[in-house]
């Protein structure tokens, strides 16, 4: 084995070894960051059940949510039922600096944390909205170490705007952070009892709210031929979705992190901005994410009751999906 040493207690091998092709990084690359960023990760990911992206060598990459057989015994973990696959589903715990190695050398290079505790899964800590940009068309036009342009970038960023506006209209403030890959997300602690319906239904209208700001910019429609060009305003990310971790590394050419962004740099940046490399010299011994994050409010009673009369994007979609289906098979017969 080349590259081998011990950690915390975690034996660490193959160090030396490329993280995937295209990465331009070796897993000495990924352990080495982890643990430099591991004092503003881990309270991230604390508590949480974690989903994860992993990448080893000859395999397509896939996600873990299930813990494999061998995780050893410490490293903390929840039980989660999944009423998707009708089973329980045992997630990990990230909680310390020892586990987060043991992922590292488990090849896991991105951290998908639950929106809400463990211990109250019912209750999410953030409304959260995914602003994702309009597609390259021509990979040449995509920024360097990038899979969007700096042009389509600037939108999400200025889509971002528009959801801080309605934020403030709504009384509520939030962050924001590169995604790592293509667009941004803003966070919007959410205070009180909050239910999961309540909070999909805010994050909806909110969304919604946002888009009226500037049509021509920024859209809800989920199919994504009805975009025209426009940034969408993901409000789907609530219930049992995950979202990637702030700092946390992306399986991308670069190996890009998503990194917290003041609101007056964000139109100054690019995602490939911050990488495994050189995220640590720009944090120095800041933690920009906690430092930026708002004390929670209670949502509004009317933007959730706005957001309930909003349907649900995905089930939208699959209605609107079927009815242009049998529109098409009618043309054709």
């Amino acid at each position: 084995m080349t590259g081998s040493e011990e950690r915390d207690g975690v034996s660490l091998t193959n160090l030396d070894q490329a993280l995937f092709e295209g990465a331009d990084a070796t897993k000495r690359d990924l352990v080495d960051y982890l643990d430099a960023v591991r004092d503003r990760i881990v309270p991230q990911l604390r508590d949480r059940p974690l989903s994860v992206i992993r990448v080893l060598r000859g395999q397509d990459p896939f996600m873990q949510k299930n813990l494999p057989k061998y995780t050893p015994d410490w490293v903390p973990r929840a039980a989660v039922w999944a009423e998707a696959s009708r089973r329980e589903v045992s997630y990990a715990l990230c909680n310390d600096r020892r586990t987060l190695l043991w992922f590292a050398n488990q090849r896991a290079v991105e951290y998908h944390p639950a929106l809400a505790l463990a211990d109250r899964w019912e209750h999410p800590t953030h409304m959260i909205l995914d602003l994702d940009p309009p597609e390259v068309e021509d990979p040449a036009a995509a920024a360097p170490g990038s899979a969007v342009s700096v042009d389509a970038f600037r939108q999400a960023a200025r889509a971002a705007h528009l959801v801080r506006s309605a934020l403030a209209d709504a009384g509520l403030a939030g962050v924001v952070k590169t995604s790592g890959a293509k667009g941004v997300h803003v966070f919007v602690p959410v205070g009180g009892e909050a239910t999961i319906e309540e909070v999909a239904a805010a994050t909806r209208a909110l969304a919604a709210r946002a888009e009226r700001l500037d049509p021509d910019l920024a859209t809800t429609a989920f199919i994504r031929e009805d975009r025209g060009g426009r940034v969408f305003l993901d409000s789907t990310r609530a219930g049992g979705a995950t979202v990637v971790a702030a700092y946390s590394p992306r399986l991308r050419p670069g190996v890009p992190v998503s990194f917290p962004v003041a609101w007056d740099d964000l139109d100054r940046v690019v995602p490939a901005d911050f990488t495994v490399r050189t995220a640590p010299g720009l944090l120095a011994d800041t933690d920009p994410w906690t430092e930026a994050m708002p004390d929670p409010l209670p949502l509004p009673v009317d933007l959730i009751e706005e957001g309930r009369s909003i349907p649900m994007a995905r089930v939208q979609a699959m209605h609107e999906g079927k009815r242009r289906a049998r529109a098409r098979r009618a043309a054709a017969g």
